[in-house]
């Protein structure tokens, strides 16, 4: 199995199940960020997985570092300093309202960061495969700088790099996003991004109409280097209802996975870092495009069946629930 980095801010989460935010007196407490939910992943799938961040020196620090441990993530690289912890609020969807997310993030540890406090630590020993997300560019300039100094680092030294553009209109506007992109992606490997992304971001003309592997491949020619490129389709027929389908550009060619159903949704928030995961997996596995992308969906889907924002599944349970060939969840 290979060795996987993935660096990035997580945050306290705190999440109502069917009330509003405004008149809630019980909130479900949970960690999880976009890198930090990969690295569970892939660390559940039998991969070394180190985390670099940096949270408060406190309880809530150390109840992140106990939460990584606990899923066999490797906090070598986990920072503690600086103010506080990042904490997001989530009103959970129900029938036809959708989920929404306060952010009360400002300040916090990790988004404060100026310079490479990692410095005196080789992040990039023994690594194949460095992941980030589109999250922490939109923290900072200082962080984009940062961030775009740490994918050098790690091309420089032979790894492989990941990137989930993951956009968050409530961090930055498109302009900003697909600035920074410019920056970025020049040295990105695999890549996770969608049709809006390429329309919106990427500034590919009628992205809208185009056929999704069309879409990729516009994606590639503005970006050789990229060699792979997924993403999810996903069909909202309430907010516990929904249907899932993975996509995969990979070596030329356009795989996709057979719709999932998921008609009883416990929790959808990372289902998108668990896909993410699943292909990393496959790809850091060299196993077939097909495998890969179906793979990958089963891994999302049985996300949905869990609270919080990490996915709890071995790579065994995932394939088990592959052998069943049903396209719903066998709960």
């Amino acid at each position: 199995m290979a060795e996987v980095l993935t660096l990035g801010e997580i945050m306290l989460r705190l999440s109502t199940k069917e009330n509003r935010l405004a008149c809630t007196d019980e909130l479900l407490a949970h960690y999880g960020g976009g890198e930090a939910n990969v690295a569970i992943s892939l660390a559940n799938f039998g991969h070394q997985a180190y985390f670099a961040s940096k949270v408060p020196d406190n309880a809530l620090g150390l109840a992140v570092k106990r939460h990584l441990n606990r899923f066999g993530v490797h906090t070598d690289f986990l920072l503690f300093g600086g103010q506080r912890l990042g904490i997001y609020f989530l009103e959970q969807g129900v029938g036809i309202k959708a989920a929404n997310v306060i952010y009360d993030r400002a300040f916090s540890s990790f988004s404060q960061m100026a310079a490479n406090e990692w410095e005196r630590m080789d992040l990039f020993a023994g690594i194949d495969l460095f992941h980030l997300s589109g999250i922490t560019p939109a923290l900072s300039p200082a962080w984009l700088e940062l961030l775009i100094k740490l994918m050098q680092e790690a091309k420089s030294r032979g790894v492989k790099i990941s990137f989930d553009i993951n956009f968050r209109g409530k961090l930055w506007s498109q302009a900003q996003a697909a600035e920074a992109l410019k920056q970025i992606l020049p040295y990105v490997d695999y890549l996770s991004a969608g049709r809006l992304d390429a329309k919106y971001l990427l500034g590919i003309k009628h992205a809208e109409l185009l056929p999704l592997d069309q879409c990729y491949q516009e994606m590639q020619r503005l970006y050789p280097n990229i060699q792979v490129i997924y993403s999810t389709n996903r069909t909202i027929l309430s907010a516990k209802h929904n249907q899932l389908q993975g996509t995969l550009y990979y070596q030329n060619a356009y795989y996709e996975s057979k719709v999932i159903d998921i008609p009883e949704i416990v929790d959808r928030v990372g289902g998108g870092d668990a896909y993410s995961a699943g292909i990393l997996h496959g790809l850091l596995s060299e196993c077939e495009p097909q495998a890969i992308v179906d793979f990958a969906t089963a891994a999302s889907a049985l996300k949905h069946m869990v609270y919080g924002d990490c996915n709890q599944f071995t790579l065994e349970e995932v394939q088990a629930y592959l052998k069943n060939d049903s396209s719903k969840m066998n709960r």
